[in-house]
């Protein structure tokens, strides 16, 4: 590390108390490493969680946005957007879908699906729409993406919530069919395919496969958010394919810009006809500066190959944090290391949140999720070599955790 210096907060910030930050400020980035104020390098194992997908400072994608910054930036969506059209046909391509929204965060494609579920009730005579939503589950902090989410936690103190939510655990088709019994009201089953703040939980393949079955028997709508594990990030474009179905709606967002703000609705044509003019908008989405980010991202991860390194890295990231913490593994303080691609979680038999700081310290950036799970979501072109440094960093770490006393 090149320097030793601590960083220093504001003494007046002024700035809205919203987050529990670290005490450093990065500067500038490469690839997957930044730097702080200080001159201090750090290995980034979080990604911007999950939004940077090409890491920083490609040059390709800066190029680009560079370009788009001296054409257009902004204008309005009372007028043809070009690249919007291109983004969305890269996306309609790459899923099977047929069509695209695009707004500017994963909470608004999320917002924009909840709506859906609700406008194709309304459309087929059902006064009071009631969509399935999940144990653990997130789907960001607005009024009813916050009603949708499955933490308490985070929704104390805003209620009364949003109705019209029926909660279940996943990986239970046999859960899902008794809370839906003899319910004419339910129009949407809306999941992520792997849970990202909820601790890196995956959806059974036969599961989402039961799930698609189930959709299409009763007439409801299949709405899986591919937010945090979308665009690549387990090896495949959209996590979900890797069970063979596809969905009727399909939020994406973080990775989508590879750090310009992004957000999306893919859907098909169950839903493609769902929204008309006057029904919902985005002043800022679909802008000539986010669709060349998106557009852009795309072909970088065609060209360098970014999904088959994200299988294999991942792969063998997963590997070694399981080599280097056998024993913690067979003795049950680590209860699992799960998740796919570059999407992993390391669930500990206790709370690791002084997990972050430890990292920070050691020159490692990682997040902690769900009170006890080690999230590892980095930039898609992760190397073999820095996947060994993250395991060679955090195993300690953890170790040295799991000996402390309660």
């Amino acid at each position: 590390m090149s320097s030793e210096k601590s960083f220093v907060a504001p003494s007046s910030p002024h700035v809205m108390n919203t987050y529990g930050r670290l005490p450093v400020a990065l500067s500038h980035g490469q690839g997957c490493r930044v730097w702080d104020t200080n001159g201090r390098d750090y290995l980034d194992a979080l990604g911007g969680i999950a939004v940077n997908t090409v890491g920083h400072n490609h040059p390709q994608l800066v190029a680009a946005l560079q370009d788009q910054v001296t054409k257009l930036i902004h204008t309005s969506n009372y007028y043809h957007i070009p690249l919007q059209e291109e983004l969305a046909a890269m996306l309609v391509e790459r899923s099977g879908m047929t069509n695209v929204f695009f707004c500017s965060t994963g909470l608004e494609a999320n917002e924009a699906a909840l709506k859906l579920a609700r406008k194709f009730g309304h459309d087929k005579g059902i006064e009071r729409p009631e969509i399935v939503v999940y144990e653990k589950a997130f789907h960001g902090r607005s009024i009813a993406t916050l009603s949708a989410t499955g933490n308490p936690k985070v929704q104390a103190g805003f209620g009364p919530l949003v109705e019209g939510f029926i909660r279940v655990p996943i990986n239970s088709i046999d859960g899902l069919k008794a809370a839906t019994a003899h319910n004419p009201n339910v129009v949407a089953v809306f999941f992520e395919a792997i849970q990202g703040e909820g601790g890196v939980n995956p959806m059974h393949m036969d599961y989402l496969r039961d799930v698609r079955a189930l959709c299409d028997e009763r007439d409801w709508l299949l709405m899986v958010d591919e937010v945090q594990c979308g665009m690549g990030r387990t090896g495949k474009w959209f996590a979900h394919q890797w069970a063979g179905i596809q969905p009727d709606v399909m939020p994406l967002a973080k990775g989508l810009g590879s750090g310009v703000p992004v957000g999306a609705v893919v859907v098909g044509p169950k839903a493609a006809t769902i929204f008309q003019p006057g029904n919902h908008g985005s002043t800022f989405g679909g802008n000539p500066l986010a669709m060349r980010a998106g557009v852009e991202t795309i072909r970088i991860m065609e060209a360098e190959g970014l999904l088959d390194n994200a299988a294999r890295v991942g792969a063998h990231l997963k590997a070694t944090l399981e080599q280097g913490l056998a024993s913690e593994l067979a003795s049950g303080a680590v209860k699992e290391i799960r998740g796919m691609g570059l999407m992993l979680g390391i669930d500990l038999a206790k709370p690791c949140g002084a997990l972050v700081q430890q990292a920070l310290d050691k020159g490692l950036l990682i997040s902690v999720t769900a009170d006890s799970v080690v999230r590892l979501v980095p930039s898609l072109i992760l190397s073999v070599a820095e996947a060994e440094e993250i395991a060679a960093i955090l195993c300690p770490l953890i170790t040295a955790l799991l000996k402390e006393a309660p």
